[in-house]
Formats: C-alpha cells, sequence, structure tokens
C-alpha cells in the first residue's frame, strides 16, 4: 500500500465552488492616482505663479528696477560701514595710547632735566651715589628707547624757523645775528605720535633789536 494520505474536509465544512457570476460580482480597490494627481497641481501651480510674475513685471516695470536699486544701496551701505570700521579700527590702533604717552612725558621730562642738571666731574661724589647717578641715566635712556620704538619723536627745533604746527611761542629774545622768527632757545622740547602732534615744543623766538630795525630802514630807503 503507497503512503500517501487523503485530507477530507472535517463535518461540518462545506466547499464553496465560485462561478462566473461570483466573479463578476467581486469588488478591486481602486487604483492609486493620488500621488500623480498632485504632481500635475503642483506643476499647474508653478506655472500659474511663473505666469502671474511675468505679468507683474510687464504691467509694473518700476517696482522691479525700485527693488534693484534698493538692493544695490544697500550693499554700497555695508561696504561703506564695513570700510569705516576698518579705517576706526587702524587709527584706535595706530594713535590709541597718545594720552598715555603725554601723560609719561611730563615724568620723563623731569627725569631728563635731573640728568642734565647732574655734574659731569663726579669724582667727589661716593660710589653709591655715582651708581645712583648712573642707574638715572640708564633708566631715561631707556625710556627713550621705548619711546621712539612707539613711533614717539622728539621735537627740539634749536635754530630752526619758527612753525606753529609744532612750536610754542613763550617769549622773545632780542638778537640780530639771525633771522627773526627763529628759536633760540627750547624751553621744553615738544613730541609728535607718528605724524600727530603729542606737545609742542616750547621755544623763545629771536627778534630784531631797534639798532637792527633802524639799520634795515636805512638799506631800504638806500635801495630805493
Amino acid at each position: 500500500m503507497s503512503d500517501k494520505k487523503i485530507f477530507k474536509p472535517e463535518k461540518g465544512v462545506k466547499e464553496k465552488n465560485y462561478t462566473d457570476d461570483d466573479e463578476s460580482s467581486l469588488e478591486f480597490p481602486p487604483k492609486d492616482n493620488d500621488t500623480s494627481q498632485e504632481v500635475e497641481d503642483t506643476s499647474q501651480e508653478v506655472e500659474d505663479t511663473s505666469i502671474v510674475d511675468e505679468e507683474n513685471e510687464e504691467k509694473h516695470p518700476d517696482a522691479s528696477l525700485e527693488m534693484k536699486d534698493q538692493l544695490l544701496r544697500a550693499l554700497a551701505d555695508v561696504e561703506n560701514m564695513r570700510r569705516r570700521s576698518e579705517r576706526d579700527v587702524a587709527q584706535a590702533n595706530k594713535y590709541g595710547h597718545l594720552a598715555f604717552a603725554r601723560d609719561l612725558l611730563s615724568c620723563f621730562d623731569n627725569l631728563s632735566q635731573a640728568v642734565a642738571l647732574a655734574p659731569e666731574d663726579r669724582s667727589g661724589f661716593d660710589e653709591n651715589l655715582k651708581n645712583i647717578l648712573v642707574g638715572v641715566e640708564m633708566i631715561s635712556k631707556e625710556i627713550e628707547s621705548i619711546l621712539q620704538r612707539h613711533h614717539i619723536t622728539k621735537i627740539n627745533p634749536m635754530g630752526e624757523k619758527f612753525d606753529y604746527n609744532c612750536h610754542q611761542a613763550m617769549f622773545e629774545v632780542s638778537n640780530d645775528d639771525v633771522e627773526a622768527g627763529t628759536v633760540v632757545q627750547v624751553a621744553q622740547p615738544g613730541y609728535l605720535l607718528h605724524d600727530r602732534l603729542i606737545r609742542p615744543a616750547m621755544v623763545g623766538v629771536s627778534k630784531k633789536t631797534n639798532s637792527g630795525i633802524v639799520e634795515e630802514e636805512s638799506s631800504v630807503d638806500k635801495q630805493a
């Protein structure tokens, strides 16, 4: 006998035979056309928007020109602000320590004056006093080198023509040996930071004496 098993339907379960009428009565789900419809709607909206934009440009050509002009002006303002900021930063880096230099120069003047008043012959001084004077001179030279390193230059206009931009006349000195208006004495040197004046030089300016004025007038009369 063969080993094949024959399955039989259980009791109470009836086999159902489908006929042609039954197949026609079956309902199938509708096809999914939503995605294609959305794509068509989106493309239609884009076309409508482009058409509206073209119509607006045709109807209002000045509006687009005005918008372009406003954009160019905004870009120009931003560029000007950037350049102004760069210039302000450069000015601050260059002249930012001007007030500090002005305050420091008064102390440096006193120190320089002390060094200038020290006697050259120090043979009678003890070693401690000599060392103190040497130390003061070294400090003065070091401060002067620091000022030069930071572009602070001294104005010492001895023998130069008076310049009201850098000099301040404190008094006049009668002197026929030099031209009138020549600096013959410097009471206090001036200083420049780069090209900006920190402090003008306090100077004495020459002037002609009465005899010199008379001689000049007589020479003019003879030439006439």
